[in-house]
């Protein structure tokens, strides 16, 4: 199949109001957007801009006001809680500003973890997870813990754990804010290259216009409203 043809992730018509009343605030606005495998999409815009609100509504981590979030061909709103969580699982990936990895496992078992969650046997899920950290250059680090790595390794443990599913489409927060410039050029470089041949589609937010632009395609959230820049 063309993957131009195909549909990663898709929004139609979201918006996110918090509150009723007089005291309603619309932090998005009929946000529309389409994501094919392979893309990568930068959004950009100020704090406070909705960003981090937009990218919870995509992942099914929030619910939408109005409009669908549609993932693999399914609307997320019609999904019950343990579908919503098996699609999840199965076809995103996330990634965040801080990794969030779990302290007390090593980079192998935290990378795992999906696989595990997925019904997948220790073996398989540890074997598969191997590959992955290998991938992003940390095959002499499997056995160590989260404190035992630096930051950029931390965060390519987090990057790993977010592909190892093999999803259709990774969310990624701020995924270098919290490494120092050289470092996060080597992570957003891993990522961007990760997406070219894994397939993956990428939704990253980033305040940073210069990574921005590394991107195929840039958004930018303001008021509420995504528009292409």
């Amino acid at each position: 199949m063309n993957n131009s043809t195909v549909i990663a992730l898709s929004a139609q018509h979201l918006s996110k109001t918090y509150g009723e009343g007089s005291s309603a605030v619309r932090v998005l606005q009929d946000i529309n957007l389409e994501i094919n495998p392979g893309e990568k999409l930068a959004i950009v815009g100020s704090s406070g801009s909705g960003k981090s609100t937009l990218l919870h509504l995509l992942g099914g981590l929030d619910h939408a006001t109005q409009g669908e979030v549609t993932l693999a061909g399914r609307s997320l709103s019609k999904l019950n809680k343990s579908q919503l969580n098996e699609m999840r699982n199965r076809h995103l990936g996330f990634i965040y500003q801080f990794h969030h990895l779990l302290a007390e496992f090593s980079a192998l078992d935290n990378v795992a973890m999906p696989l595990r969650i997925r019904g997948l046997s220790n073996e398989l899920s540890r074997e598969t997870a191997k590959e992955m950290l290998s991938k992003v250059g940390l095959a002499h680090r499997v056995d160590h813990r989260p404190a035992a790595l630096s930051g950029g390794e931390r965060q390519r443990v987090a990057v790993a754990r977010a592909l190892v599913t093999q999803p259709s489409c990774v969310l990624a927060d701020e995924p270098t804010g919290n490494l120092d410039a050289e470092t996060a050029d080597a992570v957003f470089d891993l990522m961007l290259d990760i997406a070219k041949h894994q397939g993956t589609a990428f939704i990253i937010v980033t305040h940073d216009p210069l990574r921005a632009a590394r991107c195929d395609r840039v958004l930018r959230l303001d008021h509420g409203v995504l528009r292409a820049i």
